[in-house]
């Protein structure tokens, strides 16, 4: 007598492992390399939360990933080993769930390699500015604009004042340096400091990119727009920015729209 539920067909069925998952994260232009590990935590933490998956990637791993690359140094010609910053192309990319973080990255520098190809140097050359110089000026270039249409005259500014050996005056590069927050009032001891990104205090370019731009940052900072402007201020809108080749007219801006 056959007992009940024994047949041939109740025999369990082998189980297919799962495998690893595809996810996504958004690195905005002008991220920074240390923001990019902040938003993989945020990815990490919603990738837990909602697909009840743990991606292999950390931002510990991340940061220790980007902590040297040969890339830097042949840009700049002196073959120093840097951290990646401005390498890291920012982007929508898809990765799986168990990519390490040296993967990963390769993948960036990889894209950063693609999208740089398509910047014509010579005008830049021109002005006897370096790849390095190009990709440093375009950092700065997304960290201040927000409006498209910007891009080139912002670049412009600062090609201007290099050629007049006079500061650049971009506070992004004083806060990257000192990491002021974007939200916190820089204080004039800050202003003081002997940071080489105190592009306030010193002339030239600050040591390394301020952050990773994308394409069209990085083809303005290469062919700024032919115009005489020396200085610039954000409009009370918050987006646009007035400019100026007069330092009076300059200070007669700030004045009315209670700069400080």
């Amino acid at each position: 007598m056959a007992l009940a539920g024994c047949g041939g067909s109740s025999k369990p069925k082998p189980t297919v492992p799962a495998g690893p998952k595809v996810l996504h994260i958004v690195f905005p232009e002008g991220f920074t390399r240390a923001e990019m590990a902040e938003r993989i935590d945020v990815v990490r933490r919603i990738a837990e939360q909602r697909r009840h998956v743990t991606p292999r990637i950390t931002a510990a791993g991340y940061l220790a990933a980007t902590a040297s690359s040969p890339l830097p140094g042949t840009f700049a010609g002196d073959g120093k080993r840097r951290p990646p910053e401005g390498f890291l192309f920012p982007a929508k990319y898809a990765f799986f769930s168990d990519e390490t973080a040296r993967h990963f990255v390769g993948r960036q520098l990889a894209a950063f390699r693609r999208y740089w190809s398509r910047v014509d140097m010579s005008y830049a050359r021109s002005k006897n500015l370096t790849r390095y110089d190009v990709l440093t000026i375009a950092s700065m270039i997304e960290r201040e604009v927000v409006v498209p249409s910007e891009r080139r005259l912002v670049s412009a500014v600062i090609y201007n004042r290099l050629h007049l050996h006079v500061p650049i005056g971009i506070d992004a590069a004083l806060r990257y340096g000192l990491n002021i927050p974007p939200t916190q009032s820089i204080t004039q001891s800050e202003l003081r400091s002997n940071s080489p990104y105190n592009v306030r205090k010193f002339r030239g370019l600050p040591p390394t990119p301020i952050g990773n731009p994308g394409l069209a940052s990085m083809q303005a900072a290469a062919h700024p727009a032919h115009v005489d402007y020396l200085y610039y201020a954000r409009k009370p809108d918050k987006r646009h920015h007035f400019f100026t080749a007069s330092y009076a007219a300059f200070k007669q801006f700030l004045a009315k729209n209670g700069y400080g």
